[in-house]
C-alpha cells in the first residue's frame, strides 16, 4: 500500500502484480466476514465439496496471503522513506504521520467492516521505524531472532510443553508477531536493493523456491490430516507453515515476474495492486452488496470462492478504467494529502 505516490515511471511492476494478488487471497479469508455473526446464529457444519474447499483454503491460503501483503507493506516503508529522505524530507516524521492517517482510515473502516487488517498495520508499522538507520546485517539478525522465538513458541505450543509459559507463548504465537517479521523482511529485502536485483539473484531465489516446496509440500499434508481429524492445533499447524509458504509464493513469484510477457498479462492485476488501499476498503462494500444480492445468511466455502472471485473481477475492470483517466486511487490520493498537506511531491 505504501507506494502509491512513486511516479508511474519509477514503479516496479512486479510489486504491483504481487500486491493484487495478494488482495485476490485476502478475500478468500474476508469474505465470510462481510456477515456479522449475531448471538443466537449457527456456524454450519460441512462436508464434502464445502468442506474440502475449506481444508485447501487453510492448506493455500489462510496466513499467507495477508504475510505477502504485509512483506509489501514493509518494501513500501523502505521506498517511502528513503524518498523522502532524498528530497530532504524528514523520512520517520513523515512516515509516523503516513501511519497515523491510516490508522485513522482503518477506524473509520471499522464501522463497516470489523475485521479490517488496517488499524492493526497502523499501530505494528510504528516498530518498523527504528530500523530504518540500521544496516541490513544487523536487520537481518534481528528477523533471524524474531522469527526462531516465533516459531519455538509456535512449536512449545504444538507439543504441549507450553506450561506456565502458555499465556505468554499465546501473545508471541499471534497474527501480530507474523505481521511485524513480514514487515521487517519486506523491508531489508527493499534496503538491500533485492527486489530491484532478482535477475541477479535468480538461482540462489530458485533455490529458495526449490527448497520451501519440500517444505510447504509437507505442511499441506500435516494441515489435510489436521483438518480431516478435526485436529484442535489445527490454527497452529497453518501458523507454523505460514512462513515456508510465504517463502515459496513470494520467491516462484518474482521469479516469474521476470519475464516480460507474463508481467503483461497480468497488468490488469497490477492495476488492482496499484490502488491496493481503495481495492482493500471497497471489497467489504462489493462483498456486501453481492452478500445481499445473493440473500445468504451464512457464507459456505463454496459460496466464498464464488464471491471472492466475482469482487476481483469487478476490482480489476473498475481498477483498468480507473487509470485510464487518473494516476493513483482515490483513497490513495486521500492518504496522501492527509501526509502531506498541500505540500507538492515530486
Amino acid at each position: 500500500m505504501s507506494t502509491s505516490s512513486i511516479p508511474q515511471k519509477e514503479r516496479i511492476v512486479a510489486l504491483d502484480i504481487i500486491r493484487g494478488l495478494a488482495l485476490f487471497g485476502i478475500l478468500f479469508i474476508n469474505v465470510k466476514g462481510y456477515i456479522l455473526l449475531t448471538e443466537g446464529m449457527e456456524i454450519p457444519v460441512y462436508n464434502g465439496i464445502n468442506e474440502a474447499i475449506d481444508t485447501l483454503i487453510n492448506i493455500f491460503v489462510e496466513k499467507k496471503f495477508f504475510s505477502i501483503f504485509s512483506f509489501l507493506f514493509g518494501v513500501g516503508f523502505y521506498i517511502f522513506a528513503s524518498r523522502a529522505e532524498k528530497r530532504g524530507d524528514k523520512p520517520l516524521r513523515r512516515f509516523s504521520r503516513r501511519l497515523l492517517t491510516l490508522f485513522v482510515i482503518g477506524v473509520v473502516q471499522v464501522f463497516f467492516f470489523w475485521g479490517t487488517i488496517l488499524p492493526a498495520y497502523a499501530l505494528i508499522g510504528f516498530l518498523l521505524l527504528p530500523f530504518y538507520r540500521v544496516k541490513v546485517a544487523t536487520g537481518s539478525k534481528w528477523l533471524a531472532g524474531i522469527t526462531g522465538v516465533y516459531l519455538l513458541a509456535l512449536i512449545l505450543k504444538l507439543t504441549g510443553a507450553a506450561g506456565l509459559l502458555s499465556s505468554v507463548l499465546d501473545v508471541i504465537v499471534a497474527d501480530s508477531t507474523l505481521i511485524f517479521l513480514m514487515f521487517l523482511a519486506g523491508f531489508l529485502a527493499a534496503k538491500s536493493d533485492l527486489i530491484r536485483r532478482v535477475g541477479e539473484w535468480k538461482n540462489q531465489i530458485r533455490l529458495v523456491a526449490i527448497g520451501s516446496l519440500t517444505v510447504v509440500a509437507g505442511f499441506s499434508i500435516w494441515t489435510w490430516l489436521a483438518a480431516q481429524s478435526g485436529a484442535e492445533e489445527l490454527n497452529l499447524i497453518v501458523s507454523l507453515g505460514s512462513i515456508p509458504a510465504v517463502l515459496f509464493y513470494l520467491s516462484s513469484l518474482f521469479l516469474l515476474l521476470e519475464h516480460k510477457q507474463i508481467r503483461s498479462f497480468l497488468t490488469p492485476v497490477s492495476r488492482v495492486g496499484q490502488m491496493a488501499l481503495t481495492n482493500y476498503v471497497a471489497q467489504s462494500f462489493i462483498g456486501s452488496l453481492i452478500i445481499s444480492i445473493m440473500g445468504l445468511e451464512t457464507v459456505s466455502p463454496v459460496n466464498v470462492v464464488i464471491i471472492a472471485c466475482l469482487i476481483f473481477i469487478v476490482q480489476i475492470i473498475f481498477s483498468s478504467l480507473w487509470f485510464k483517466f487518473f494516476t493513483m486511487g482515490p483513497l490513495e490520493k486521500m492518504w496522501r494529502f492527509m501526509t502531506y498537506g498541500k505540500q507538492k511531491v515530486k
